[in-house]
Formats: C-alpha cells, structure tokens, sequence
C-alpha cells in the first residue's frame, strides 16, 4: 500500500509563525503520484493550486480567504470540476473559475483566473 502526503494549502501563517497542515492517504497497490503547482491571476489576486494526482484521485489543494481547500476531482463535460466543500473550481485549459455552490447553480464565479506562465 502506497502513502499520498499532501501539505494542505502550503503554509498557513499563525500568529507571527507558520505551521504546515498534512494529510496522509491511503493508495492501494503501487501508485504513482504527480504533483504540479500552478499559480494563477484573478483579476489582480495571485493563486497558488496544487494539484495531485494519484490514479484515480486528482485533487485540486489551495487557500480560498485564509482556509485551506481540499477539493476531489468528479464528473464534468468539459474541462475538470474540482468540489471542496460549498466551493467549486473548474478548470478548463489555461482558464479557471471558483464559485461558491451555495448561490446556485447559474451563480456567477466569485473569481476567474488565468493561469501565469
């Protein structure tokens, strides 16, 4: 069995120090596991994503408003729709929006990015 470590939305500053968050998952069998950080622009704000992916997990680890995101990869028509929680972060190309799924269904993104080369 394979172990996935994954250090949850980076550093998270506390009180004049930083503490790293981690989370261990368990892979059946020998997995192998890709990690890629892309950093994005919204609208003038930097994001940072962490993105694993382990078989069949893919996971989408950033900070949305000083909280940590974990959001699992599921079913979309185009593109990759990443849920964590009421957030959602779909990605398509270079391009990617976050809406918060408790404004609806047909809401308007809360932020769209582009990703920074």
């Amino acid at each position: 069995m394979r172990r996935l470590l994954l250090v949850a939305a980076g550093l998270v500053a506390l009180t004049h120090r930083a503490e790293a968050t981690e989370i261990t998952i368990e892979l059946p069998g020998e997995v192998a596991v890709e990690r890629v950080k892309v950093s994005y622009d919204c609208g003038g704000n930097s994001m940072s994503v962490d993105y694993v992916n382990a078989g069949p997990v893919s996971l989408a680890v950033f900070e949305h408003e000083g909280e940590p995101v974990i959001a699992a990869a599921g079913l979309s028509a185009s593109g990759v729709r990443y849920v964590g929680g009421r957030l959602v972060w779909w990605t398509k190309g270079p391009e990617a929006s976050l809406y918060d799924a408790t404004k609806g269904e047909n809401a308007a993104p809360i932020a769209e990015c582009r990703e920074q080369s």
